[in-house]
């Protein structure tokens, strides 16, 4: 089984912005659960203000999804999935879904391939008007996470709603879009990480003749650009994580957060969730970029037909 062949005709725009927009909620609902654990691990041993007491330890990945399971129930795994869903109905279409568009116009008229600064550029480019746009459910995803850990006396959120409500009053509109420039920053990163190198993996691949246009060599150039993209981001991915879910007054600014954490762990606190953050990325790469694919070839059967 090696899914549907490309189409003769190549997909649109449009098709290519909806199908990165599902693919990556189809991805999101398999590997969700890991993102949460990766978001406990990232902000294991904050400094909080105030200072709070008698919290819960979570060891590796496996210790963090079972702890939660057994403190606060399986639904903890998911918490936050409507927001997250959101983010990736309107960040993975632009950021993915207009990444060939804007390569293209990149690329210099009359070349015969498109270069590596044609593909860098997309990608930094698709990633930060993604995250311009979609930063608002990115915080609330990050704070539910985060915030569903705490006592039931202790939490700041009662819902999704609740959570956007709440910051916009408590902190401003501002509040929403804390975090914007590590999180653009990160995601530059990432895009080129993920873009850029499942990109030249599957151009490799078939310009080598090792495989051909199908789900095997998508699973393998989905795999490295997961890899890829987990070593590069997970520094900013880190600072991002806690300077979101800070509250009012705990960092200055982004430069402060990145401080007291250097201060506090070391070099190695930039890599804290490393493990979840790679067998969440690479696993979200793998089901969307299969998915992606299947997706838009979907799309353009339809049309011709």
């Amino acid at each position: 089984m090696v899914g549907l062949k490309p189409p003769e005709v190549p997909p649109t725009a449009a098709m290519k912005f909806f199908s990165a927009g599902a693919a990556a909620c189809i991805a999101d609902l398999c590997t969700f659960p890991l993102d949460t654990a990766k978001v406990r691990l990232q902000i294991q041993g904050e400094v909080r203000i105030p200072r709070s007491t008698g919290t819960v330890e979570y060891r590796g990945v496996l210790g963090t999804l079972s702890t939660m399971v057994r403190t606060e129930g399986p639904r903890s795994l998911y918490s936050g999935l409507v927001a997250g869903l959101q983010r990736q109905m309107s960040f993975a279409s632009i950021r993915i879904g207009l990444y060939d568009s804007v390569k293209q116009l990149y690329t210099p008229k009359g070349a015969e391939s498109t270069g590596l600064t044609a593909r860098v550029l997309a990608g930094c480019t698709t990633g930060a008007v993604a995250v311009t746009c979609a930063q608002p459910t990115d915080v609330v995803k990050v704070r539910f996470q985060a915030n569903v850990a705490l006592p039931d006396g202790a939490r700041r959120y009662s819902g999704t709603v609740d959570a956007y409500r709440t910051i916009a009053r408590e902190e401003g509109i501002r509040g929403l879009w804390r975090g914007t420039l590590p999180n653009i920053a990160r995601n530059a990163i990432v895009n080129c990480g993920e873009l850029v190198t499942y990109d030249l993996i599957k151009d490799a691949l078939l310009r080598a003749q090792l495989m051909t246009d199908n789900l095997p060599c998508h699973f393998v150039a989905a795999f490295g650009a997961g890899f890829c993209a987990t070593v590069v981001a997970s520094p900013v991915d880190v600072v991002k994580t806690r300077y979101m879910n800070a509250g009012p007054g705990q960092y200055r600014n982004v430069l402060s957060c990145f401080l007291g954490l250097l201060m506090q762990d070391g070099l190695a606190g930039f890599y804290k969730g490393f493990v979840p953050s790679f067998l969440r990325l690479g696993s979200w790469n793998v089901v969307m970029f299969i998915s992606y694919e299947q997706l838009q070839r979907i799309a353009a059967l339809a049309r011709a037909a």
